[in-house]
C-alpha cells in the first residue's frame, strides 16, 4: 500500500511522462506532415523513445493506480478556455516548451525516489531544447501559418 505522499509522486510521474510523450507526439507529427522533414521526424521519434526505455522501470501497473484524472484540480474543465494558438509555429514551440517543463518535473521528482533516473531526464531535457532550435530554425521559414 502506498502512502500518501507516494503516490502524489507516482501521480506528478505519471502526468509529466504523459505531457513530455503527447507534447513530442506533436513536434514529431509538424516535422513529418508539416515541414517534411525525415531527419527532424527521426530526431523527435529518437528522444520519445528514448524517454519511453528510460523510464521503463516505471511500469504502468504502479503509475496508473496513482491517476485521477477526474479530480485532478488542473483538468481543462477546469483552468477555462484556452487561447489557441497562432499556427504551426506557435503549436510546435509551446509544445516543445511543454516537453521541455515536463522533462525538468519528472528529472526533479526522479531525484526524490529514483536518483538513477535524474540524469539521463536531464539529457533528453537538453535533447529537447536542441529540437526547439532545429524547430524555430526550420518553421521560420515556413510560408503559411
Amino acid at each position: 500500500m502506498l502512502v500518501p505522499a507516494q503516490k502524489a509522486i507516482l501521480r506528478v510521474l505519471d502526468a509529466n511522462l504523459n505531457r513530455a510523450r503527447e507534447g513530442l507526439r506533436v513536434c514529431e507529427e509538424a516535422a513529418r506532415m508539416v515541414l517534411e522533414d525525415l531527419r527532424l521526424t527521426r530526431r523527435c521519434q529518437r528522444v520519445r523513445y528514448d524517454l519511453d526505455a528510460c523510464t521503463r522501470g516505471l511500469a504502468r501497473e504502479l503509475l496508473l493506480p496513482s491517476r485521477d484524472s477526474v479530480q485532478d484540480v488542473g483538468r481543462p474543465a477546469r483552468r477555462g478556455p484556452v487561447r489557441p494558438h497562432a499556427g504551426v509555429r506557435d503549436l510546435v514551440l509551446a509544445n516543445l516548451h511543454r516537453v521541455q517543463e515536463a522533462l525538468r518535473v519528472l528529472e526533479e521528482f526522479a531525484r526524490l525516489g529514483m536518483p538513477s533516473l535524474a540524469q539521463p531526464l536531464g539529457s533528453l531535457r537538453f535533447r529537447a531544447y536542441t529540437l526547439e532550435k532545429e524547430f524555430h530554425s526550420r518553421l521560420s521559414s515556413l510560408r503559411h501559418p
